[in-house]
C-alpha cells in the first residue's frame, strides 16, 4: 500500500466513524448513554482500517493477527443490544475502507444511518404495551402477599410473578412483578394502593423498565 492509501484510510474511516458516531448519539434514547463507547466506535472504525492495510491479501499475516488478538479479553458488558449492531457497522466500514472499497464504505454508512434514522424517527416496531415493574417489600407473616395481588387484579389487565426473595436477612420479603395497568391507572395510584396493604414497607413502581436496567 501506497501513503495515499493510508491516508486515505485514515482519514475517510474518521469520517465514516464520526458519521456513525453521530446517528448513534442522535438515536440513542436511553438513560445508557457512554460518551466513551461513542469514541471507542471512531477508534474501532480507524483500527479495523489500518489492520486491513496491514493484513492485505496475506494470509500469514492474517492468522498472525488472530493470535495476537486472541489474547485481548474484553469484559464490559453492553447496556443495549443495538450497541453491538454499531460496533459492527463501524467494523464493516473500517474493512471497507482498509481494503480501499471506498464507494461500498461510504454508501454502507449513508444507507444503514439513513435506515437508523427513519426507524428511530418513526418509532417502529414499538411495543403497544406499556408495562411496570412493582417491587414490594412485605413481613413474612400474614398474607400480605395475597394483599398486594388482590391490589393488582384490580388495578391492573395482567401481572406476572417474576421473583420473590428474602432481604433484611430474612424479615422482609421481596417480591417483583410485571404489570400492565388499566387504562386511566396512573403509577402513582397503584403506588398509594399497595402502601396501604404491605403493612408500611418499601413499594416501588417503575416505569419504560425495557429502557432501564432493573
Amino acid at each position: 500500500f501506497s501513503a495515499l492509501d493510508v491516508v486515505l484510510t485514515l482519514s475517510l474511516s474518521l469520517v465514516f466513524s464520526v458519521v456513525i458516531g453521530l446517528v448513534y448519539r442522535a438515536t440513542h434514547r436511553n438513560v445508557s448513554y457512554s460518551q466513551s463507547f461513542v469514541q471507542t466506535l471512531v477508534v474501532i472504525g480507524m483500527t479495523i482500517g489500518v489492520i486491513m492495510l496491514v493484513v492485505g491479501s496475506n494470509v500469514a499475516r492474517a492468522f498472525a493477527l488472530v493470535g495476537a488478538l486472541s489474547v485481548v479479553r474484553f469484559r464490559n458488558a453492553l447496556k443495549e443490544t443495538r450497541d453491538v449492531g454499531f460496533i459492527f457497522l463501524v467494523m464493516a466500514v473500517g474493512m471497507a475502507t482498509g481494503t480501499r472499497f471506498y464507494t461500498l464504505a461510504a454508501a454502507t454508512t449513508a444507507t444503514i444511518c439513513v435506515v437508523i434514522l427513519v426507524t428511530s424517527k418513526l418509532n417502529l416496531f414499538a411495543s403497544s404495551v406499556e408495562r411496570q415493574v412493582v417491587k414490594v417489600q412485605v413481613p413474612p407473616e400474614g398474607d400480605y402477599q395475597g394483599a398486594v395481588e388482590d391490589v393488582l387484579v384490580r388495578e391492573s389487565k395482567s401481572f406476572d410473578l417474576v421473583s420473590t426473595e428474602t432481604v433484611r436477612g430474612g424479615s422482609l420479603v421481596e417480591v417483583l412483578y410485571t404489570v400492565e395497568l388499566r387504562r386511566g391507572v396512573k403509577p402513582r395510584t397503584l403506588l398509594e394502593a399497595i402502601t396501604a396493604v404491605n403493612g408500611g414497607q418499601r413499594v416501588t413502581v417503575l416505569s419504560g423498565y425495557d429502557q432501564t436496567d432493573v
